[in-house]
């Protein structure tokens, strides 16, 4: 019987293709992806393990599934590994329910020098009747990370379409939006009591 593959091989293979997405990237020779490039749709039959009592999804196991395709379209966009920074805004709109099939759209909306905003729609769809539904919206942002588990540079963003185009514009009032936030946040703490 032969031993199949080193996992320790696989891990040092994956090290040097971060350090060298991370040299690359830092270097300013990596081009500007389009949003295009990193788009991820995921799709999961929804069941009773899912389920609460009234025979609705519950929103953690959406949530998951979100962290999950957005970071697989961060992943992509940076080329290595990445780590959520932060769930900007999550908003239910409509119930999932069992036996519905679920798909989740992640894009890179903007990106920063380490950072990239991704945009996530999920639709639930009736199997029966291929009814499909908004249920549920988020951005979240992620950082990529280098060998060592430090924030590293990551390629511009290309947007090629006019819907793009808005997109990075939105994400970006939310950027300044969630800096204003945390300024304002840091001044209050500094000058409050106790």
């Amino acid at each position: 019987m032969t031993a199949g593959p080193d996992p320790g091989d696989a891990v040092a293979d994956l090290k040097g293709r971060v350090r060298e997405a991370a040299r690359t990237a830092a270097a300013g020779e990596v081009a500007p992806k389009s949003p295009a490039e990193s788009t991820v749709t995921l799709s999961q039959a929804m069941g009773l393990a899912h389920a609460n009592h009234m025979g609705n999804v519950h929103g953690g196991e959406i949530m998951k599934l979100i962290d999950t395709a957005a970071g697989i379209a961060a992943t992509r966009h940076a080329g290595g590994p990445v780590v959520t920074a932060s769930l900007d805004q999550m908003g239910f709109l409509e119930p999932v329910h069992v036996g519905d099939v679920v798909f989740v759209h992640a894009t890179v909306n903007d990106v920063g020098r380490t950072s990239m905003e991704v945009g996530v729609r999920v639709e639930a769809e009736e199997v029966v009747s291929g009814r499909r539904t908004h249920t549920a919206s988020a951005y979240l942002v992620f950082v990529a990370l280098d060998e060592h588990g430090k924030p590293r540079p990551v390629p511009g963003l290309a947007p090629e379409t006019e819907v793009q185009r808005r997109r990075q514009a939105e994400a970006r009032i939310r950027r300044e939006s969630r800096l204003a936030r945390a300024e304002a946040i840091r001044r209050r703490r500094r000058h409050a009591p106790g």
